[in-house]
């Protein structure tokens, strides 16, 4: 298989296990999720994934990973709750929110998975390194 092929079949692996992963974790967390959520956390964790693949420490790339979750959250809010009124989430009484579509509590959590999902990429690609040299 190509270089090219390779890194397009772990992207769109990125994005699948990210999208069903978040919704799975959603609904554990709150009892249900919505489409919307499914598929910007499918694309948070393509984005993750690239960002894990860069040079730095980790707690910078956590720090990097959910400021981009954050934004990203942010940009989906702006669209599905305010444009489109689908209030699929609504942070208004949380501490620091911006138009209750993101909150400090939530971009630290972002910050916790990121570095979650940086540890994950990192180790599963020294185990892939280590089986190849085997």
């Amino acid at each position: 298989m190509s270089a090219a092929k390779k890194q397009w079949l772990m992207g769109a692996i990125c994005l699948v296990a990210g999208g069903v992963a978040y919704g799975m974790i959603e609904v554990l967390w709150r009892g249900y999720t919505h489409f919307s959520m499914v598929i910007t956390g499918g694309v948070c964790c393509y984005l993750l994934c690239r960002i894990a693949r860069m040079e730095g420490s980790w707690l910078r790339l956590a720090l990097m990973g959910g400021l981009t979750v954050t934004f990203a959250e942010l940009l989906v809010g702006c669209v599905v709750n305010l444009w489109l009124g689908w209030d699929v989430w609504d942070y208004s009484g949380a501490f620091l929110n911006l138009w209750g579509q993101i909150c400090l509590a939530f971009s630290l959590v972002w910050c916790g998975f990121s570095a979650v999902i940086t540890g994950v990429y990192r180790l599963g690609r020294r185990w892939v390194a280590a089986f190849r040299t085997a």
